[in-house]
């Protein structure tokens, strides 16, 4: 039986039924992304999370709605791309990660709803983002698949997370590196505390997440 920390439980369960409004609506947004939106909505979502690695994702954020605002998303090469995100760590490498998706899904081969409808479930359908994407591990590819709304039962193993799951005694140590086999068994962990505490996964993360940061975001 897992000892969880029953004090900070309480926390998070207090804090989850004051914010749930705030999560529903968010999620609901992110739902209409897939059922509404075209490949280069999408890959506005894709830029972002490429873009998230120990980065806050505020600024990852605005950095993409830069790239927007000066027709760089689309068009631009690495180097003015590179140039005007300077507020994102790993500047250079995660401005070549970009131009290499945009060449696959708005170039040449199929778009990015074209490319994930071959895949019949949300783990196969990250398994391929994660194999095919340079730059995209297991967090950002479940974080884009929540921010498209076909993420629900994945996890998003950020520091705030991982730091409050060890709060929580969901694990005993926050892992110095998330190899996939580690990945996949916090992920499980995190699944099984959010079914014995009545949160479901997609809002979990939201909740882990506001504990650090204040805020729902994205």
């Amino acid at each position: 039986m897992n000892n969880y920390n029953k004090i900070y439980e309480k926390e998070i369960i207090d804090l989850y039924k004051k914010i749930k409004p705030e999560i529903v609506n968010r999620i609901s947004e992110f739902r209409k992304i897939w059922e509404e939106a075209d490949n280069r909505t999408l890959f506005i979502e894709l830029a972002f999370c490429l873009f998230t690695p120990q980065s806050s994702a505020r600024q990852c954020w605005r950095a993409v709605n830069i790239l927007l605002e000066k027709d760089l998303l689309f068009a631009g090469n690495w180097n003015d791309i590179s140039r005007e995100i300077n507020i994102v760590r790993f500047r250079n490498n995660k401005s070549k990660y970009l131009i290499e998706a945009r060449e696959r899904f708005l170039i040449h081969g199929n778009g990015i709803r074209e490319s994930l409808a071959l895949h019949k479930d949300q783990l196969q359908k990250r398994a391929w983002l994660v194999k095919n994407i340079k730059g995209m591990g297991l967090k950002e590819g479940s974080h884009f698949l929540r921010n498209i709304g076909i993420g629900n039962d994945l996890a998003i193993l950020d520091r705030h997370i991982l730091k409050n799951m060890k709060l929580l005694n969901v694990i005993d140590d926050i892992p110095k590196s998330l190899t996939e086999k580690t990945y996949l068994s916090i992920e499980e962990k995190l699944s099984e505390y959010s079914n014995k505490v009545h949160i479901p996964m997609e809002h979990i993360d939201f909740v882990l997440w506001y504990k650090e940061a204040g805020e729902v975001f994205k």
